[in-house]
């Protein structure tokens, strides 16, 4: 997971049988605007998310592979730092300690994500 200031990304991974990602959305969605008792709109709706979200299931370990990087990459992507290790707010930190990735990786774009566009 990534958290940006005006987005965020995450791979989720829901119960066998469990397909619906819009009511976890949903759900995130409701705490998290509880939680920071922002202004509403006329609806009642807060106004800190926007209504869309994008999915994709994710098909073998490769995809996985390539999404990940996709995430923790991001904060380069949009120039917020030089590179993952550098962003507080990503579970890139998760994933060294872990062993997925050298601290220094991300300081340019991995091949595995070129022109990949999931905004």
């Amino acid at each position: 997971m990534v958290v940006l200031p005006d987005h965020l990304h995450c791979i989720l991974r829901l119960p066998e049988g469990d397909s619906d990602f819009s009511g976890r959305w949903r759900e995130i969605k409701k705490y998290v605007t509880n939680y920071l008792d922002v202004r509403r709109n006329h609806r009642g709706e807060g106004m800190v998310w926007q209504r869309r979200f994008w999915e994709h299931l994710i098909r073998d370990e490769e995809d996985w592979r390539r999404h990940m990087d996709y995430v923790h990459y991001n904060p380069v992507k949009h120039g917020y730092v030089n590179s993952p290790a550098q962003w507080r707010w990503s579970s890139f930190h998760r994933a060294v300690q872990q062993g997925m990735y050298e601290a220094s990786w991300g300081r340019s774009e991995p091949d595995s994500i070129f022109g990949m566009q999931h905004e």
